[in-house]
Formats: structure tokens, sequence, C-alpha cells
């Protein structure tokens, strides 16, 4: 991450809920904004989902583009339905900026068809980044952040 990199802050880690998070955007949003005007979120997995979100409710604000990693299925089997419940109804509606989904061919919360429809949902490209899991820090990522930045320019 760079030095005008904000990550949020949910209060709802251990039970994820979609409005704290899209509101923990709003509050990573205006502190980087205030460190650099041109914006581009970043998001993971229920991340995914909040970025979408707080895009959806803010129409007027500018970010350049965003990076979503490994968005699980909201509707698969192993997504946490009750730990995540407010996730579940969370819609796919096109996003107001540039945008890139990167999936995995074997991540256990998403399978790469249903990435491939998130996306194509989201008005977004989808790569598919290998076999890296659900794509967090126990994946084998050996291109690391030098591949996920080139796709940023797809």
């Amino acid at each position: 991450m760079g030095p005008a990199a904000v990550r949020i802050s949910p209060t709802s880690w251990s039970a994820p809920d979609l409005t704290n998070w899209v509101d923990s955007v709003q509050v990573a949003y205006d502190r980087a904004v205030e460190r650099d005007p041109d914006v581009v979120l970043v998001a993971h997995s229920l991340g995914c989902w909040a970025a979408s979100g707080w895009l959806a409710a803010n129409p007027g604000r500018s970010a350049r583009g965003v990076f979503m990693a490994a968005p699980p299925d909201l509707n698969g089997q192993n997504f946490p339905r009750e730990a995540a419940s407010t996730f579940l109804d969370a819609p796919a509606d096109p996003l107001s900026c540039a945008s890139v989904v990167v999936a995995s061919a074997n991540d256990p919360y998403c399978t790469v068809d249903v990435a491939a429809t998130i996306a194509a949902d989201w008005g977004s490209p989808v790569h598919v980044a290998g076999s890296l899991g659900h794509i967090n820090s126990a994946s084998d990522t050996a291109g690391g952040m030098t591949a996920g930045h080139c796709w940023t320019r797809s």
C-alpha cells in the first residue's frame, strides 16, 4: 500500500454488517481524498460488496476506479449466511466507475462462473488469476501487486 492508502475499519468484523461496512468505506474515502483526490478503491471479499454498495449510494462521489479481488458468491454453499446475513441481498448493480474483478479458479467462496456473472453485472472485466484460493495472504501470489497493478490498467 502506498502512503495515501487508507483501510476501512468497520466495527463489525466478527459479524459483518453491510451498512457498517459501507459507512466505513465512506470514512476511508473521506480520509483518502484529503491525501490525494485521485482515489481508487481496492476491495477484497465482502469488501467488494461494501465498495459496490458505497458506489451505488454515492453517485456524485468521484472514484477513479475500483479493484475487486475475490468477491464471494452471496448464494454459495460456503458463504457465511448467518454471520454476514446483511450482505445476502446486496445487489450487483453496474458500478459508476472503471472496475476490474480478479477471481481464483479454486476460490471456496465463489466459482469462476459466478465471479464472471458478478463482474458482468457490475460492468467489470474479470481476470482469473489462477488457483489462489480466496486470494488472500495465504495465497501463493508470486506476482504480488505487480500483477494487480497491471490488471487495473486493463
